[in-house]
């Protein structure tokens, strides 16, 4: 057992059902007593959502930052927060400086989040290197599956199915060669692929063998700039397809677990804008998807928590492996607010060599979750970032399973050095249909005034028939355009607000007597 734990209080179980706990609690209660300050090695929302985990089973906490974060939300609930250079980006994406935070802080724990370095497997191996827990998977885990011809290569030998591709192209003419030949065997369109893509970018679809040959160099280039690795590869390409995943767990015994679907298909330029748990599939699917996941987790050797990725064709429900996601994703919410399991809780039980022990029963995917990405982004001008501009009115919703992970309040200056994500608005219903209301209504009962946001955007969804009966697909927005034409309030309410802020100055409104 490694020397690896988490602290906690006497009472406190890690997330488990109390009848889980059982005969190993003894155990874990040993474990417990060993990791005792953990580095989120992220920013924004996502670092905000560890500490706050991290703060309930009894750890530590430091914060990293660059200089145009100095004055970010999230440093305030760190314990500790740590200066690692001037930025952009550029330190976030520092293998050696967020050693250095860790060491000089006394973390014995890194939280990668998401983005950054979360898949990258030299943190990881730095981590283990420098006597520090890495909570995610083992570095092998993360290198063969952010490979995709590898990744691939693992799925065969369990009979995942996936979708007809090449191995890594060849340089120069050779690769070309072997792009044509598939392109002519396989027929168009196909994709190229970044071998150390994610998050949707590196990816390009070809409909042509002229296309091909044009933009495989320019492919290459992009690859290069967004992942350090020029490699690609080729995939036929579904037209249309659903985007499938499946939340799993697992732990260093061998035990993997599923936390069911999400439905991730309405993206633009292949990022994610909606996400749906559990997807609408017939159950006899689901249960193949779901076993499927877990089988290639086993494959891998997988520990921790990760998730599998899967395209589904929405006439016949076929489906096929894309990729293994080795880290927790943005889409995390709306599992968590389904099942009641907080998924970065278990990381750091799993990254400590607890024991999977969530019963399968307590897995109930009760009613509907739907996250949406409010972004201080002009949709109507092809999502252009509203950066440098300032919030200057901040109302947000409330009610029953209605559920905000962010870092936005009335003042906040949106960063033009990384992204504009503003709030993740998680909603939960008993139907469909219940659900759509209850994410109407709370994205009207948003005040957001100062930048443009993707507000209006969604709420044009929100009354789409297609959306409301459940029919979309990876092509949604391109068969939808007229999503972007609803109408501009955002000048009358900016008129409105500023009277608001006058009378609340003044300590004068002339409607309370």
């Amino acid at each position: 057992m490694p020397d690896i734990s988490i602290r906690m209080n006497e009472n406190q179980n890690c997330g488990l059902p109390a009848r889980a706990m059982g005969k190993n609690n003894e155990e874990k209660v040993n474990l417990v007593k060993k990791m005792k300050k953990m580095l989120v090695a992220n920013r924004g929302e996502i670092a905000l959502r560890i500490i706050r985990t991290a703060k309930e089973v009894g750890l530590d906490t430091v914060a990293v930052y660059e200089k145009p974060d100095r004055e970010a939300y999230y440093l305030r609930f760190a314990d500790e927060a740590i200066m690692i250079g001037d930025g952009p980006r550029k330190d976030y994406l520092n293998i050696d400086k967020i050693i250095w935070a860790a060491q000089k802080s006394g973390a014995d724990a890194i939280h990668p989040g998401y983005g950054f370095l979360s898949e990258n497997p030299e943190l990881a191996s730095a981590c283990e290197d420098a006597g520090i827990t890495f909570i995610g998977p083992p570095p092998q885990v993360i290198r063969d599956l952010g490979n995709k011809v590898v990744a691939r290569d693992i799925m065969k030998k369990a009979d995942i199915p996936f979708i007809p591709g090449t191995g890594t192209l060849a340089d120069g003419e050779e690769g070309i060669r072997q792009a044509v030949e598939f392109g002519k065997e396989r027929g168009y369109p196909v994709m190229f692929k970044a071998l150390a893509g994610g998050g949707g970018r590196g990816i390009r679809k070809i409909s042509s063998e002229q296309e091909l040959r044009a933009q495989l160099p320019q492919a290459r280039s992009e690859a290069r700039s967004a992942f350090n690795d020029e490699r690609i590869y080729i995939e036929k390409c579904v037209e249309s397809p659903r985007h499938i995943e499946v939340q799993i767990l697992a732990d260093v015994y061998g035990k993997v677990m599923h936390l069911g679907t999400r439905d991730c298909s309405i993206q633009r330029r292949h990022q994610k804008l909606l996400e749906i748990a559990p997807a609408d599939l017939p159950p006899n699917v689901l249960e193949a998807i779901h076993q499927t996941a877990i089988r290639a987790a086993h494959q891998a050797g997988y520990v921790n928590a990760g998730t599998v990725e899967f395209l589904v064709d929405p006439k016949t429900n076929e489906f096929w492996f894309m990729e293994v996601n080795t880290r927790l994703q943005v889409e995390h919410t709306v599992t968590e607010i389904l099942t009641g399991i907080d998924i970065i809780r278990q990381q750091i039980l799993l990254a400590a060599g607890g024991r999977l022990e969530i019963p399968e029963e307590r897995i109930h995917l009760v009613g509907k979750a739907v996250q949406v990405r409010i972004n201080a982004e002009d949709p109507k001008n092809n999502f252009m970032p509203e950066g440098g501009k300032r919030v200057e009115v901040y109302q947000s919703p409330g009610g029953p399973e209605i559920r905000l992970d962010g870092i936005v309040y009335q003042g906040y200056k949106i960063p033009t050095d990384y992204d504009s994500l503003l709030v993740k608005l998680t909603v939960r219903g008993y139907s469909w249909a219940h659900t759509i209301q209850r994410l109407r209504r709370a994205l009207k009962d948003f005040l957001i005034i100062g930048p443009k946001t993707t507000i209006p955007f969604y709420l044009a969804i929100c009354n789409e028939k297609d959306f409301c009966s459940g029919q979309f697909t990876t092509s949604y927005l391109d068969c939808h355009p007229e999503l972007f034409d609803y109408p501009d309030t955002e000048r009358e309410i900016a008129k409105l607000s500023k009277l608001i802020a006058e009378i609340h100055a003044r300590k004068i409104n002339p409607y309370a007597y």
